[in-house]
């Protein structure tokens, strides 16, 4: 059972159609999960016969508002950290790569809340994973966005976890300022060289390694670059 039921049918999925730098996308690039939300699953299959293993992650949801078949898509940590228990279900993935990842969270790690298709994105705060993976219930609800009727109660394809507020980061990490130290380190090496928000950016739902987590984190306590 969902932990709770909600009008915005996952603030976390759909998007605009651009990604982060404002550049237009397909539709059919259009991932789901964090904001750019694909809306008929992307036939990817990224079914590893031995998955690498990560413990930390990127989770992209939309802060500003945007409406779809009349529902706000408006999804943002303050949003979060204003629910009962500061808990949610991260619903309306439907990426099947983006899923595989949340298939593969673990109860107690953590993840970014990324701040995605808006004004300025970036990392607003931090996350945890207080259940792991279990049926969408979204994917059968007809009046919502992301009714997959292709999708069966007896074999369902999509999942979702639950998150909880965790905190704010001391200042927001903007996209631009982590796309420098990304090219900087691509150029010199360093920890955000190979990272998924610059070499798979339309993954709403990310893996982080420890290294690129801590790095991240470090930077609320540095000056902007």
């Amino acid at each position: 059972m969902p932990p709770m039921k909600r009008v915005r049918v996952s603030k976390k999925a759909a998007n605009s159609g651009k990604d982060d730098d404002g550049d237009a996308v397909s539709s059919a690039k259009v991932t789901a999960g964090g904001k750019r939300k694909a809306k008929g699953a992307t036939k990817e299959s990224s079914e590893s016969a031995d998955p690498p293993q990560y413990s930390r992650w990127l989770m992209k949801s939309e802060p500003e508002s945007r409406f779809e078949n009349g529902i706000d898509m408006k999804f943002g940590i303050e949003d979060l950290k204003a629910l009962p228990d500061q808990t949610d279900c991260w619903d309306g993935v439907r990426n099947y790569q983006a899923r595989n990842f949340m298939r593969m969270m673990k109860e107690g790690q953590l993840a970014f809340f990324y701040h995605s298709n808006c004004k300025e994105p970036g990392v607003a705060g931090v996350m945890k994973i207080v259940k792991e993976a279990y049926v969408d219930h979204t994917q059968f609800d007809k009046k919502d966005v992301h009714f997959d009727p292709s999708s069966k109660p007896d074999n369902p394809k999509w999942s979702m976890v639950d998150v909880q507020y965790q905190r704010m980061l001391k200042r927001f990490i903007p996209l631009s300022e982590l796309k420098k130290y990304h090219l900087q380190h691509r150029s010199k090496g360093g920890p955000l060289k190979d990272m998924a928000l610059f070499t798979r950016a339309r993954l709403s739902v990310q893996p982080l390694t420890d290294e690129e987590f801590d790095f991240v984190l470090s930077l609320e306590d540095k000056e902007p670059l």
